[in-house]
């Protein structure tokens, strides 16, 4: 069995530009070092992307299944037999439809162990509603798929992770869904996945306050005192290195984020607005709790620029490598975990615990 980490790629939104930075992205041959890429859609609708980038000398080699993946080349597996019409820029059924195609092939083949992550390309909420996929996002329709019973909208980049307590729901739902079991899981999710997935051996947590400045001690809401203290305290007790709440206005402004490994933040938009601010290019969202890795760019379908060159692969690259370097420390952990078992040697945590006992 080859150690290179074989790659599901879903291409989103056909209208949008997620064949642009997949084609961009594995254009670099020297990915291919890393990891066995394989996308999941059409080649005639990549041949529609490839040829509007003027990329003449790309070509994917076409398989009919994982198993027949050439480790040193860009595959594809054609999830779909008709002619699609792409109309860049349009966010219309077609995207949709296509979208959820690549996305459900591409989740059966990581749920077979066909492939070892998946690194999905955009897709727009709205038109990939449909019978077959009623969910807020690639998230919860991942998490229904695998079974998980909780998983962690977690926005990593090299300087920044964000967590986030409740995902895609309207602001307004935001505060009574808060819940101190909530906010206590999700920090636990935070926790496990830096230990395991990022060999953090201590990891720090902020959280966030949900009001205006923390509440300033209740004035500004109840929150604070009555749900997110107590969370925090509780988690605290279950080994979990936590602090807060803290004022969310000033936290990234003034840098204190940088002082932990990780933020939790209330609601969407207070984790995602500073962290795509600090980290846009680079930023990666990847989903923690589930049995296997899902990451994708953090990043739109991007209708406006769609067909003319302009999209930026950064992120998507960026998406691609952060779920190489995970697959590669969760196989590592797994095997001294392993080796410790067969020697009757103490059971050591984490991969950070294994280092200190070298040195």
């Amino acid at each position: 069995m080859s150690d290179k980490v074989k790659i599901g790629i879903s291409i989103g939104d056909v209208n949008g530009i997620g064949l642009e930075v997949i084609l961009k992205t594995l254009s670099e041959h020297k990915l291919l070092d890393y990891c066995t890429p394989i996308v999941y859609g059409h080649t005639k609708v990549a041949s529609f992307h490839r040829k509007s980038l003027h990329m003449n000398d790309f070509a994917f080699n076409v398989i009919s299944s994982a198993d027949a993946a050439n480790p040193r080349k860009a595959n594809m597996i054609n999830c779909w037999e008709e002619d699609v019409k792409i109309e860049l820029g349009q966010a219309n059924e077609t995207g949709g439809k296509y979208a959820f195609l690549s996305l459900q092939k591409a989740t059966d083949d990581l749920l077979n162990g066909s492939i070892d992550a998946l690194v999905t390309a955009p897709i727009n909420k709205n038109n990939i509603q449909s019978e077959n996929f009623n969910f807020p996002g690639h998230t919860e329709y991942l998490q229904e798929r695998s079974g998980s019973n909780d998983v962690l909208m977690f926005l990593i980049s090299d300087s920044l992770r964000v967590g986030v307590v409740t995902g895609h729901i309207p602001v307004k739902d935001v505060p009574q869904s808060i819940t101190q079991e909530k906010i206590v899981k999700k920090l636990q999710l935070i926790n496990d996945s830096l230990k395991k997935d990022f060999w953090i051996e201590k990891p720090k947590i902020a959280v966030l306050g949900l009001n205006p400045h923390a509440s300033d001690n209740g004035l500004l809401g109840k929150e604070e005192q009555e749900i997110i203290s107590p969370a925090i305290q509780t988690a605290f007790d279950k080994g979990i290195i936590c602090f807060g709440p803290y004022p969310a206005d000033g936290f990234f402004g003034n840098g204190t984020y940088k002082q932990f490994d990780a933020v939790l933040a209330m609601y969407h938009d207070q984790g995602l607005i500073p962290f795509k601010t600090i980290a846009f290019s680079t930023g990666v969202n990847y989903t923690a709790g589930l049995k296997f890795v899902r990451t994708s760019p953090d990043h739109g379908t991007g209708y406006d620029i769609a067909g003319k060159n302009l999209a930026d692969p950064t992120s998507f690259m960026e998406a691609l490598f952060a779920a190489i370097h995970i697959v590669k420390h969760r196989r590592e952990q797994e095997a001294m975990l392993g080796n410790q078992l067969k020697t009757g040697g103490k059971i050591i945590e984490t991969a950070a615990d294994v280092k200190d006992d070298a040195n």
